[in-house]
Order: structure tokens, then sequence, then C-alpha cells
């Protein structure tokens, strides 16, 4: 599983000497039948997959089994794995727009299964390391690690409240698709702050309600067929969040809107996806009369 002497000593290198004492022991507690009732399930799936080098249609039987896959795709010996998320397509938005990656040290907040982690090391990152409360996407990242055979990139199951904070030492940190779900957003930011050194470069990319107004709304109930959305704020809105919380040198590099050729069930994903949260009568309008998922990826640094 997840080599914890490596990822020691990696946090050693970063000058996070205090971080495996409190890892450690999380790891070991979230990865077993005791942090999850499907654990043993997804265990048999990444030990298995070693063995099926070789035999595509093997692999695609065990990777179906760590099913739904959120973000991709992955290509993992062969075998495509199309995800409900053409991450792809949100990166390549994005890297160039981003300061240099090679050398830096990333950490990625709420990662999922470790897509974007495995890019910025691609990117030239010394190390990344990838926080995710969810253990199926550690598993998956697992899978896929197993065959890329990464040794410097690691996803934990762990939440960015539960690090040792602060921790001023990462050159970069990444908060994607994270800040909508938080009932307290400028904690959040605030926490983000404290894992950067200074004149690190903050990446965070959320979901934005249109408007050239400062001003902020919460769902009364779900939004995009999602009940944890809670503040949505507009881009000037999320600006002076950003300002308050002590950011400089913030810039918009990219605004999107979300479609359906981005985000849709694939035989990998077949639950409802974007497609079904949509106002069947008019695209722009979620199901709840919202408008629909426009996205903002935003950059600043740390004092």
């Amino acid at each position: 599983m997840i080599d914890t002497q490596r990822l020691a000593e990696c946090l050693c290198s970063i000058g996070l000497d205090n971080w495996p004492d409190v890892l450690t022991p999380l790891i070991k507690e979230r990865l077993s039948s005791t942090g999850h009732g499907d654990f043993d399930k997804w265990h048999d799936v990444v030990r298995s997959l070693p063995d099926a080098k070789g035999d595509s249609s093997k692999i695609r039987e065990l990777l179906f089994k760590l099913s739904p896959w959120r973000k991709g795709p992955f290509e993992v010996s062969g075998v495509k794995v199309d995800a409900e998320w053409r991450s792809d397509l949100k990166w390549a938005r994005l890297k160039d727009a981003l300061g240099p990656l090679a050398g830096r040290t990333v950490l990625d907040v709420g990662c999922g299964n470790g897509y974007y982690a495995l890019q910025m090391r691609k990117a030239g990152a010394r190390a990344v390391i990838g926080i995710d409360p969810s253990l199926l996407y550690v598993m998956q990242f697992l899978a896929v690690n197993g065959f890329e055979c990464d040794p410097c990139v690691f996803v934990l199951p762990a939440r960015l409240h539960e690090l040792p904070l602060p921790a001023r030492k990462f050159d970069t940190t990444f908060s994607m698709g994270v800040l909508y779900h938080q009932r307290a957003p400028i904690d959040h930011l605030r926490q983000l702050r404290q894992t950067l050194r200074p004149e690190g470069q903050l990446v965070l990319e959320t979901i934005y309600l249109p408007g050239d107004d400062a001003f902020a709304a919460t769902p009364e109930d779900r939004y995009a067929r999602m009940g944890n959305v809670w503040l949505l704020p507009t881009i000037p809105e999320l600006t002076t969040w950003m300002t308050r919380c002590g950011y400089a040198e913030i810039e918009v590099i990219d605004q999107s809107m979300t479609t359906v050729a981005e985000q849709r069930s694939t035989e990998w994903m077949t639950f409802d996806s974007l497609r079904e949260a949509l106002d069947p009568n008019d695209s722009t309008r979620t199901i709840e009369g919202w408008p629909a998922p426009h996205r903002v990826v935003m950059t600043a640094t740390a004092p």
C-alpha cells in the first residue's frame, strides 16, 4: 500500500519532520477494514493488479471493480479509463498559466484519485503530496501508480485540517473543486495559506456566480443536485476573501462554463452526471434554477 518509510523521507526532505508522526498512524487506521467497509475488496484489486500485467482484459476487469472513476482519463497498461471528468481539458487550460512547477514541492488538497498530482509530477514537480478523505480515490491512485511507479507522488487519506499546521514549506498548493464544499470557506483559504512558504503560489479552482458585484449566496437545499454546496461567491467577492486572508498578486487565469462534454456519465461512472443536473429546457441553469456551473481558476502568492 502506501510506503510510509518513503513518505517520511519525502516529507523530511521538504522540511516537514513532524508530519510522519501524525500521518503514519492516520494512514494505518484508514487503510483498513475499520476505515471503510469496502477496503478489503479494494485492497484485493490493488494487490492483484501486478500479477495481471500484460493481460489487458484482466486489468480492465480489476480496474472496473474500483468504479466509479470520477477523474481521468487514465491509460493503465493499455487500458483506457474514461472517467466522468475529462480532467485533461481542465489541465490543458491552466498548466501554461501557472508558475513553473519544475523542482517545486506541491500540496494538492482534495486531490481525488491523483490525476492532477501525476500531471504535476510530469510537469517537473520535485514531490507532490495529495490529500483526499475518500478512501476509494486513494485506492484508485494506488492502482494507477502501481503501473506508473512514481516514487515522489503520494495520495493520502486525510483532510486539510488534520495536517500539522502551520507548515509553510510548500512552493505550490492546489485546491481545485474544494472551496464550495466548505462550510467555512475563509477558514479553508487561511489554512491553505499556512501550507505555503513566503512567495509560494496558491492555485484555487472553484464554482462562482456570474456578476460584477461582490456577493455570495448559499443554496437553500441543493445546487446542481449536490447537497454539499455551501457559499457560492462572485469573482469580486472571492477576490475580497483572498485579499482579507492576506494573499497578494491575485489573478484570474481561467474562466469556463462546465459542459456535458467535460463532465458526463461513462461506462466507468454510470451514475447521473452534469446533464441530469441541468434544466432540460435551459442548459444555462441548474435543475434548481441557479446559474449552471461556472468555474474560475485563480492564482495568488502568500506573504
